[in-house]
C-alpha cells in the first residue's frame, strides 16, 4: 500500500513541500486539508460518526467529509474525490472560508491544519465507506451547537470551531440549494 503524503503550506497557504500524514501528524506540521458541510433542503445537515479506528478522533461526530487533497491534485477536485469515497456521494460545493487550527492529542498526533470549508446541498442516498464513518445522522442544525454546548467531548475540535461560522454564512450569504 502506497504510503499517503499531504501537502505541507504556510500561514498564506502556499506549498512548502510535501509529507507523509501519519509523520506530518505526528510533527504537528501546517498542512492543506478541507472541511466539507452538506445540508439537505430542510436545512439539516449530514453529520458523520468518525470510524473507530481512525488514527485520531475515531468515534468522534464530524462534518459531513474532512480531508487532504493529494500532492498535485487541485483542491475542487479532492473535495469531490473525498466526499465520493467517504459518503458515497457528490454534489456541487462551494467554497466558503479558510482557517487555521492546532489542536493535540492524547495519543501524541495533532492537527495543525488550513482548513478550507466548503458547503453543499443534497437530498439523496448516503453510503458511508466503513473504514471512514461508523455512522451518520441528517440533523437539524441547532440541536448540534446544543449538544455540542453540553456534550463537546462528542465532537471532533475542528467541527466545533467551524460549525458556528459555516451556519453564520449561511445566513449572511443566503446560501441555499
Amino acid at each position: 500500500m502506497e504510503v499517503e503524503k499531504v501537502i505541507l503550506v504556510d500561514e498564506k497557504d502556499r506549498e512548502v513541500g510535501v509529507g507523509e500524514k501519519l509523520d506530518v501528524h505526528r510533527r504537528g506540521l501546517l498542512h492543506r486539508a478541507f472541511s466539507i458541510f452538506v445540508f439537505d433542503s430542510s436545512g439539516r445537515i449530514l453529520l458523520q460518526r468518525r470510524a473507530k479506528k481512525k488514527y485520531h478522533c475515531g468515534g468522534l461526530w464530524s462534518n459531513t467529509c474532512c480531508s487532504h487533497p493529494r500532492p498535485g491534485e487541485p483542491l475542487e477536485k479532492a473535495v469531490h474525490r473525498r466526499l465520493e469515497e467517504e459518503m458515497g456521494f457528490d454534489t456541487d460545493l462551494k467554497r466558503i472560508f479558510s482557517f487555521i487550527y492546532r489542536v493535540e492529542f492524547d495519543n501524541g498526533l495533532s492537527e495543525h491544519e488550513l482548513d478550507h470549508v466548503f458547503i453543499g446541498f443534497y437530498d439523496g442516498p448516503v453510503r458511508p465507506d466503513p473504514d471512514e464513518a461508523d455512522d451518520f445522522a441528517w440533523v437539524e442544525p441547532e440541536k448540534v451547537l446544543k449538544d455540542m454546548e453540553e456534550n463537546p467531548e462528542k465532537y471532533t475540535y475542528w467541527f466545533r470551531l467551524s460549525l458556528p461560522r459555516v451556519l453564520e454564512a449561511l445566513r449572511k450569504e443566503g446560501l441555499r440549494k
